[in-house]
């Protein structure tokens, strides 16, 4: 093979296969080892993150890169018994070597300064699409830790995090939630930047794989319930895609945004155009705040108060993030807040201890979900003792507010539009605690009969059942709130 044979293909080597490629080739042209090493001073002998990671080069390629370096020199020869090392400097910091048996191939000098334009230019190459990776997973991480502040009300350190970023936080906001193969999601994220101009927010979801969650300006389009131009081109991008939209609320509001988007998303899994806004309808927490406002703070002041025994443990703010996750998203909790499956546990066990619930009764579940927004925001110093008399959640409920919104929201499971059955539905699934198996048993319908009557009614109430975030804590104290009405 002629020497300009061989410059072809070692460029051809550095386009196609990159550097571990063109070493390879060099090696087995050659008939020895070849590899990137540093200089001596430098650091690990072995390129971090080169082609060859993990593999420690010879001995004599080490000695051999010490004395290029300390000699000043672009290129050496060092003899040892039965071999020869061959260094080429590839630039200020590491080396082209190459240890061959004696005699060496007499092109062998030659082939490896050939090789260390292509070599030194691919190298720079695959170092900055490792930085460009590296930064987009810091960027990343810093957008899913500004959505982590806003989902636990912590929007002033959101704001410092997010100067940093662009575009800057839009307030006041419509939250999209986009459902898609995590193949689409960069597709569907380019998308949104262009629609909005780059004014987005695009986060991936931490708890569901298939979720984009995507904060744009209240103002970016006109939009009405029937008319989005942004969540019809995002759902249009793949006959599985489906936008669920949130009503214009403050960014203060992110928590609630997203749970509307959400309840959209269930929606908008069964219509044609696959895209869906939230629904507007009696809001619990307004109808509950004047009467429940004590007991939800006689409810929660032992988890505020509390101080743990250990630095490292959990205190109440953090047990009072880690009920919310877990009210919102069950075992996926352990997703959005980093932690282990048994360090969830463990925490939900101590949160029962200190509020004397048992989380594996919808009741106790519904109570905890209704206190937490009732009390948006309270942390440390906010458990003080309750006043005198304060109410149980029995009480609460039987205000007539609460009669109210109770009725208002259970109306549709016995409108003209309701399914057949659909009250009945609701009524056995709550009392099995939101548990599907036990209440298609009781029902005497299958599990996927159940889970398809539940579906319906999702369309019906829209409002998501059977995924988390859910509207069964809502469902309960209407249903509870009824029952003690009558």
């Amino acid at each position: 093979m002629s020497r300009s044979d061989d410059v072809l293909k070692l460029h051809r080597l550095a386009h196609g296969g990159g550097s571990a490629a063109l070493l390879e080739w060099l090696g087995n042209r050659l008939g020895g080892w070849t590899g990137v090493v540093r200089h001596a001073g430098a650091g690990d002998p072995v390129d971090p993150g080169g082609p060859e990671q993990g593999e420690r080069p010879p001995g004599a390629a080490v000695r051999g890169a010490a004395e290029l370096s300390a000699r000043g020199v672009r290129s050496a020869v060092l003899h040892d018994a039965g071999s020869a090392t061959l260094l080429f400097a590839l630039d200020d910091r590491r080396a082209l070597a190459a240890v061959l048996p004696l005699p060496h191939p007499p092109e062998a000098p030659a082939l490896l300064a050939d090789a260390v334009v292509p070599l030194a230019l691919v190298l720079r190459a695959e170092e900055a699409e490792r930085r460009e990776a590296r930064a987009a997973v810091a960027e990343a991480r810093a957008r899913e830790a500004v959505l982590r502040l806003l989902m636990n009300g912590g929007l002033s350190a959101a704001h410092q995090i997010a100067e940093a970023l662009r575009p800057p936080l839009p307030d006041p906001i419509r939250l999209y939630v986009a459902e898609c193969r995590t193949g689409r999601r960069a597709e569907v994220a380019r998308l949104c930047q262009e629609l909005t101009g780059g004014r987005a927010w695009v986060v991936p979801c931490p708890v569901y794989v298939r979720h984009l969650i995507i904060l744009v300006p209240a103002d970016a389009d006109a939009v009405s319930a029937d008319h989005d131009p942004l969540a019809g081109a995002l759902s249009a991008v793949a006959p599985d895609c489906a936008v669920g939209v949130s009503g214009e609320l403050a960014l203060s509001q992110a928590p609630t945004a997203y749970t509307q988007a959400f309840h959209a998303l269930a929606v908008a899994r069964g219509r044609g155009e696959r895209h869906a806004r939230f629904g507007p309808g009696p809001e619990l927490a307004l109808a509950a705040h004047e009467a429940g406002a004590d007991w939800a703070g006689a409810l929660l002041a032992p988890l505020h108060a509390y101080e743990p025994r250990r630095p490292q443990d959990p205190g109440g703010q953090e047990l009072r993030a880690t009920a919310h996750a877990w009210l919102n998203f069950g075992s996926h909790a352990t997703r959005l807040l980093r932690v282990h499956r048994n360090t969830l546990s463990a925490r939900l066990r101590l949160i029962e201890t200190l509020l004397r619930l048992d989380l594996t009764r919808l009741g106790d579940q519904a109570a905890l979900s209704l206190a937490l927004r009732l009390t948006p925001g309270a942390g440390r110093g906010s458990g003080a003792a309750a006043p005198a008399g304060t109410p149980g959640l029995d009480a609460v409920l039987r205000d007539p507010r609460l009669t109210a919104w109770a009725r208002a929201h259970l109306s549709r499971l016995t409108g003209p539009d309701a399914p057949a059955g659909a009250r009945d539905t609701v009524r056995t699934w709550l009392a099995h605690d939101a548990r599907l198996v036990p209440a298609a048993a009781a029902l005497g319908v299958s599990v996927p009969g159940a889970r398809k009557r539940l579906a319906r009614i999702e369309a019906l109430l829209e409002r998501s059942l059977l995924q988390s975030p859910s509207v069964r804590y809502d469902l309960w104290l209407a249903q509870r709130a009824e029952e003690l009405a009558e």
